[in-house]
């Protein structure tokens, strides 16, 4: 493994390449997105405050089969992304960013989640906008279709080529979400004292492959299912703990909000903070990475404006609520410093409301794990299609490359997977914003002209 481990570890650094502000060393890949975050939020008027209910009512006004184009219903499309988005980012990576900057990356978490709204809607809009149709009527889309398009349109069909085949060339690596594996096996082993991570590995492969050689229909169908069924059941158990400890969170939320302020030297202070809450928020929520673009892509739509405000609620409830909820009861706790990492944090906290709540944990995490890796596999694919066609053959190949690539990531360093994942992310962010910036003016008519429209089946919803 060493010279695995030494290619993560240079990975890691080239992409997390660091640079002074304000006296202290802060990634410069965290500023290149947190820059779009606040812009766009201005730039579009601030939907993440004024189009939240509009989102909401647009999922029950939705196009029907046969009444516009698209493989699935808009709200089997967020579903779907959900599925890739309400993951074990949420669990984990909420105890993973309390390790790396305490309790004040909680607050960073949630503020980040709002802005994350807004980037979270633009992409998704120029997804739809930009997606394209096959011979089939199959429908296929993402962040490369974009620059493609846009590269073409501008008279650089190279450049928007090349940016697209490197999103694209990303997306194969991100696409393979280890910390699912890793984690979920961890807490598995918590409560069973299953040792043999190849084991646990071969056998989630085998349920996703279930899914993954099915179809974006059934895809569709599964997460639809999961996705309320495990976020409910998370929530429960994040419940109880805050009720039996109800005392302690106005001591918590003082914790959390000095933190983000005045963080401890050790966590790296008040910058610390804010970088540890600013990965996991994007790992968690995806805005500004683009992956879900190609679950929205897949939605029926009379307008693509009407999928952006849908996607825009991702964040929402994913960062916002599930993982502020979620860090909040580590905090109350108390089980975030006790030299524990990762999972084995949360389950400690759970612990502490039952002997057997460990056990729901490892149920939640299991349908957390299982649902993002069947989301991510279908991502991977519109990545792999983008590069290889989306022949059958081509189709087939990735499949079987995605299930067997997953059992290895359970006996892997949880150090290392960290590595791994958040830099292929944060590579994809790279040529995903810059597609944002070259669409800002189209961008900003399209979601201007679509809610002057009252009168529109969708846009008045």
């Amino acid at each position: 493994m060493e010279p695995f481990n030494a290619f993560v570890d240079g990975l890691s650094a080239a992409v997390f390449f660091r640079v002074p502000l304000f006296g202290a060393q802060i990634e410069l890949i965290v500023l290149y997105l947190a820059v779009p975050m606040l812009f766009f939020t201005a730039w579009l008027g601030f939907p993440n405050v004024r189009q939240v209910g509009r989102a909401l009512r647009i999922l029950r006004s939705q196009p029907r089969a046969g009444e516009a184009k698209g493989d699935v219903s808009q709200w089997a499309a967020l579903s779907t992304a959900l599925s890739g988005t309400i993951g074990l980012g949420n669990i984990a990576g909420v105890a993973v960013a309390l390790t790396m900057g305490g309790p004040g990356a909680i607050l960073w978490m949630f503020v980040i989640g709002w802005f994350a709204m807004t980037v979270k809607m633009a992409e998704v809009t120029l997804g739809l906008k930009y997606r394209v149709f096959d011979r089939r009527g199959h429908v296929h889309g993402g962040p490369m279709y974009v620059l493609k398009a846009v590269g073409a349109a501008r008279g650089w069909p190279k450049l928007g080529l090349a940016l697209g085949g490197a999103y694209a060339f990303f997306a194969l690596f991100g696409a393979i979400p280890m910390v699912q594996v890793n984690q979920s096996f961890a807490q598995v082993k918590v409560v069973t004292g299953l040792s043999n991570g190849w084991a646990y590995g071969v056998f989630l492969a085998g349920a996703v492959a279930l899914v993954t050689l099915g179809g974006a229909a059934w895809l569709g169908e599964v997460a639809k299912r999961l996705t309320p069924l495990k976020v409910a059941v998370y929530l429960i158990g994040v419940a109880a703990i805050l009720i039996l400890h109800a005392g302690e969170i106005p001591a918590a939320l003082a914790l959390i909000w000095n933190g983000a302020w005045s963080g401890a030297a050790a966590t790296g202070g008040t910058v610390g903070a804010f970088v540890a809450g600013m990965r996991r928020a994007v790992f968690a929520s995806e805005a500004g990475v683009g992956s879900a673009v190609m679950a929205h892509s897949l939605a029926r739509v009379r307008h693509p404006v009407s999928e952006g405000l849908v996607a825009l609620l991702e964040p929402l409830l994913g960062t916002m609520i599930v993982c502020a909820l979620g860090g909040l009861a580590l905090v109350v706790a108390g089980t975030w410093n006790t030299g524990l990492e990762g999972i084995a944090i949360t389950s400690a906290a759970f612990a502490k409301v039952s002997p057997w709540f460990p056990w729901l944990l490892a149920v939640v995490v299991f349908l957390f794990a299982y649902s993002t890796l069947v989301a991510w596999g279908f991502y991977g694919l519109q990545a792999w299609g983008y590069l290889f066609g989306h022949g059958p053959g081509a189709q087939w190949t990735y499949k079987i490359l995605y299930v067997v690539a997953l059992p290895p990531a359970a006996a892997i360093d949880l150090g290392r997977v960290v590595g791994i994942v958040d830099s292929s992310f944060f590579l994809m962010a790279i040529p995903n914003v810059i597609a944002l910036y070259l669409c800002a003016g189209e961008l900003r008519r399209d979601v201007r002209a679509y809610l002057a429209k009252p009168d529109d089946p969708v846009a008045g919803a």
